[in-house]
C-alpha cells in the first residue's frame, strides 16, 4: 500500500511529508541531539563496524554512550537488537532513542546515516557534531535513480554538518570535525564543506593535510591484523584491510576527542567481533566457518580477498542481492564469487516479493558455465550442503545477512539468523559424521 501511495503522489509531496514528519518528530521529544555530542558516520560499507568500535573508544575513556546502528540499539549499559530491518530508523524512533539517551545521561550518540534516512529527512532536527566518511561504491542505485544522486545524498549529510550550530555542554563549546577516507577516490568531494577540524585516514599519505591518521606496516595473519600509527603499532582480532580502515576512522575520532592513545589501542585489541561482521563461528569442527553482512560487490570482494589468503579454498554461500532493489548488481556478485570461491551455492536472502528463482538466476548470470556452482533456494539447505562439502582447512563463508534477526519472504518474513542455523548445522553434521576429513 505504502508503494502504491508513493507512486501516486508527486515527489515534492512525498519530501515534503519526510520533511514535516521529522520536524514534528524533533519538537516532540524535545531536541534531544542538542544536549549530548553526536557521532554521524556515513559511507558505502564499514558504518555498522566504526559506530560499534567508536562507542567501545568511548566508554572506554569513561563517558556514557549511546547508539544506534543495523545491528542494536545501544542506551549506556542497556542494549537491544534492532529488528526493525531498517538502519537508519524512521523520524519518531530515531528522536525518541536520542531522547532516551538524554534521559539515561548519555555524553555521546553514535549514529549509522544512510542514504535512504538522508533522502527522507531522518538526519533533520539531529544536531551532528563529528560526521565520517568511511567510503563510497555503487549501492542503491535503483532507488536513488542513479550513482550521482546516491554520491548527492551522502554529501548532504555533511552539508547538514557544516550548516549545524555549535552547541554548548558543560559550559564548553562544540566544534563541528569532519572525518574523510583519504585513500577513497571521492575524497575530496567530501572535504570540501566549510568545518573548522578534519581529519583524514587511510593508507596513502595525504598532501597539505594536518590532523592525518596514516597506517603503515599493513600485516594480515590468519588470526589478527596489525598496522602502524606514528610509532604506534595496533592490533586487531578483526581481520581484514577493510577493518584497518574501520579501525583508523575509530582512531581519528579518539584523538579528536582527546582519548588516551593507549586506550585506544587496548580497546581495539580486545575487541573480538563485530555481530555478523567475519564473524568466526566454531564448535570444534575442522574448518573455519564465517558469517558476513557482505551485500556489495565491494564488500564481498574484499570478504573474499581477505579470507582467501587465509585458504586454499573457499566453499561460498553467496545470498547478497535481495528482492526489489540493485538488480545491476546480481551478476557482478556471481562474477566475483567465480573469481574466487571453489564451490558456491546461490541461495535465497530477503526476496520479499520477487520470485527467488529469478533473482539466483540472475546472479548465476555473472558465473562462467564451467564453474562449480549449485542453486540451492532453501537458505538452511544450502548452509547445510556448504558445511557438508568443507574438508578441513578450507573456510565457508556466508554472506549477505550478517547478524539479521529475520529474513524477508513473499507476504512478510521469518525468524531467522544465519549464525545460529550454522550453530545448529554443525552440531547435526557431527553428531552424523563426526567431521570426516573428506566429504
Amino acid at each position: 500500500m505504502k508503494q502504491f501511495i508513493k507512486k501516486l503522489l508527486p515527489a515534492k509531496i512525498f519530501y515534503l511529508y519526510h520533511y514535516c514528519m521529522a520536524i514534528f518528530a524533533v519538537v516532540y521529544y524535545r531536541h534531544p541531539s542538542e544536549k549530548m555530542i553526536v557521532v554521524g558516520i556515513t559511507g558505502t560499507n564499514g558504518k555498522t563496524t566504526v559506530v560499534h568500535l567508536i562507542s567501545e573508544i568511548l566508554e572506554k575513556a569513561g563517558y556514557k554512550v549511546g547508539r544506534i546502528s543495523s545491528i542494536d540499539f545501544k542506551i549506556g549499559g542497556d542494549i537491544s537488537r534492532n529488528y526493525l530491518k531498517m538502519t537508519m530508523p524512521g523520524r519518531f524512533f530515531l528522536q525518541k532513542l536520542l531522547r532516551k539517551m538524554i534521559n539515561a545521561g548519555c555524553d555521546y550518540a553514535v549514529v549509522e546515516a544512510t542514504s535512504e534516512g538522508i533522502r527522507q529527512f531522518r538526519h533533520k532536527g539531529i544536531n551532528f557534531d563529528i560526521g565520517i566518511f568511511t567510503n563510497l561504491t555503487p549501492e542503491h542505485i535503483e532507488s536513488h535513480n542513479g550513482f550521482e544522486n546516491y554520491k548527492k545524498a551522502k554529501l548532504e549529510f555533511f552539508n547538514h554538518l557544516s550548516k549545524s550550530r555549535h552547541k554548548t555542554i558543560n559550559g564548553k563549546i562544540i566544534n563541528k570535525i569532519l572525518i574523510v577516507n583519504s585513500d577513497d577516490k571521492y575524497a575530496r568531494e567530501f572535504l570540501d564543506f566549510n568545518i573548522e577540524q578534519k581529519y583524514v585516514y587511510g593508507f596513502q599519505l595525504s598532501n597539505n593535510q594536518q590532523n592525518a591518521i596514516i597506517a603503515t606496516e599493513y600485516e594480515l595473519s590468519n588470526n589478527k591484523t596489525s598496522f602502524s600509527v606514528n610509532g604506534h603499532i595496533f592490533n586487531l582480532k578483526l581481520l581484514g584491510k577493510f577493518n584497518a580502515y574501520n579501525a583508523l576512522a575509530t582512531i581519528a575520532v579518539g584523538i579528536s576527542q582527546n582519548i588516551d592513545i593507549e586506550i585506544i589501542k587496548k580497546t581495539l585489541a580486545e575487541i573480538q567481533n563485530i555481530p555478523g561482521r567475519m564473524e568466526l563461528i566454531e564448535i570444534g569442527q575442522p574448518f573455519k566457518v564465517v558469517v558476513d553482512y557482505a551485500h556489495t560487490p565491494d564488500a564481498l570482494c574484499k570478504v573474499y580477498e581477505t579470507l582467501r589468503k587465509d585458504s586454499p579454498r573457499l566453499v561460498c554461500v553467496l545470498g547478497s542481492a535481495g528482492g526489489g532493489r540493485d538488480k545491476w548488481k546480481r551478476p557482478e556478485m556471481g562474477k566475483i564469487a567465480a573469481q574466487y570461491c571453489d564451490q558456491i551455492i546461490l541461495t535465497d536472502e530477503d526476496s520479499y516479493n520477487e520470485n527467488p528463482e529469478q533473482i539466483l538466476d540472475e546472479i548465476g548470470f555473472g558465473i562462467p558455465q564451467n564453474s562449480n556452482y549449485k542453486k540451492i533456494l532453501d537458505r538452511r539447505e544450502a548452509v547445510k550442503m556448504a558445511l557438508m562439502l568443507a574438508r578441513p582447512n578450507d573456510i565457508v563463508i556466508i554472506t549477505g545477512k550478517g547478524a539479521e534477526n529475520k529474513m524477508m519472504v513473499k507476504n512478510g518474513w521469518i525468524p531467522w539468523d544465519d549464525r545460529e542455523v550454522v550453530k545448529e548445522e554443525l552440531m547435526k553434521l557431527n553428531t552424523k559424521l563426526d567431521f570426516p576429513e573428506n566429504n
